[in-house]
């Protein structure tokens, strides 16, 4: 038999379950232009502080451009423009950035920049702060760097609620991270209001529109999956919190930073997989990993939608369009 002849082999069907919102929300767009808009003003190099958003892609991307990526201010020369990351910076940074009479640009998320106004409030009404975090995430470290040492708690886990033993359990305050799991922080909240009832909340929830939506997203996506990718990079805590909700819904969850990392033996017997992206991971990663299951299966693509978000920040004034010359 003519091989050209032969019927093209039959590939297994596999429905792919988009969530939605997936990928970059209304913070890390914002950063991400404020690096490329200080490139083309500046011309490179720009220094960034710490990573501007926790993707490898992304990072890389913008270093392509001209951004040189630093840990810390003194590793940065006093001629060139540098930009906060979007996870925030202790006070002691700008401060020192304006010692120095160095051009900064800051690129905090604003639900991050909330976060500090109210942790600031609630140390000039009187009250002691505790933080529900990850410890040694940068987001922790510059909220708890907004004021004094040892005035901020951190809590990572119900145990350390239960463990933790207050000043005047009458004058607590507490505030959170805005990229942790929604139902782990509930728990934590849940075991420190059980002990301490008079504890003040934020006025409005700290964790972000972004990861809530993305984790609700997740949530129904699992219900109906038998595999779940999750594109983002391991050290991103949103992309975490994703694949750990995904996994707490009973699916098998893979976090992956890109198509090359997909294993298709995770597929096997599979006939629904669940793709979401963490915040800040772009969309071209998630086009990448569907032509990459192209490659292999017949595929049926379904949008699985739980909010949709129209959030915007503006770019800081030095950048705006509407700046003269």
């Amino acid at each position: 038999m003519n091989p050209a002849l032969d019927p093209a082999p039959i590939r297994t069907p596999l429905t792919v379950l988009l969530a939605a919102p997936r990928g970059f929300c209304a913070g890390v767009d914002r950063a991400i232009q404020i690096v490329e808009r200080a490139i083309e003003k500046y011309g490179a190099p720009v220094y960034v502080r710490h990573e501007i958003v926790h993707n490898r892609h992304v990072v890389d991307r913008l270093r392509s451009l001209g951004a040189v990526f630093v840990e810390e201010l003194d590793e940065c020369p006093d001629d060139r423009p540098v930009v906060f990351s979007a996870h925030g910076v202790p006070k002691s940074v700008p401060a020192e950035a304006g010692r120095r009479q160095m051009l900064y640009l800051d690129a905090t998320c604003p639900l991050v920049s909330k976060v500090h106004v109210e942790a600031q409030r609630h140390y000039e009404a009187g009250k002691e702060i505790v933080l529900i975090g990850h410890a040694g995430h940068p987001e922790v470290i510059g909220t708890m760097g907004q004021l004094p040492d040892g005035v901020v708690t951190l809590i990572e886990t119900v145990e350390d609620a239960q463990a933790f033993t207050p000043k005047d359990p009458a004058n607590l305050a507490f505030a959170t991270q805005t990229t942790l799991s929604v139902d782990d922080t509930a728990g934590i909240v849940g075991a420190l209001r059980a002990r301490f009832p008079q504890m003040a909340a934020p006025h409005k929830e700290d964790i972000c529109y972004a990861t809530t939506n993305r984790q609700e997203a997740v949530k129904s996506v699992s219900a109906r999956a038998d595999v779940l990718l999750v594109i983002g990079s391991a050290n991103s805590s949103n992309s975490v919190r994703l694949a750990e909700v995904g996994a707490r819904a009973g699916c098998v969850a893979h976090l992956i930073d890109d198509a090359s990392a997909l294993d298709f033996a995770w597929l096997d017997g599979a006939q629904t997989v669940g793709v979401t992206a963490g915040a800040s991971a772009p969309e071209d990663l998630v086009q990448g990993v569907i032509d990459k299951l192209a490659e292999r299966f017949d595929l049926t693509i379904e949008m699985e939608e739980a909010a949709r978000e129209a959030v915007t920040f503006k770019l800081p004034r030095l950048l705006s369009e509407a700046e003269t010359a």
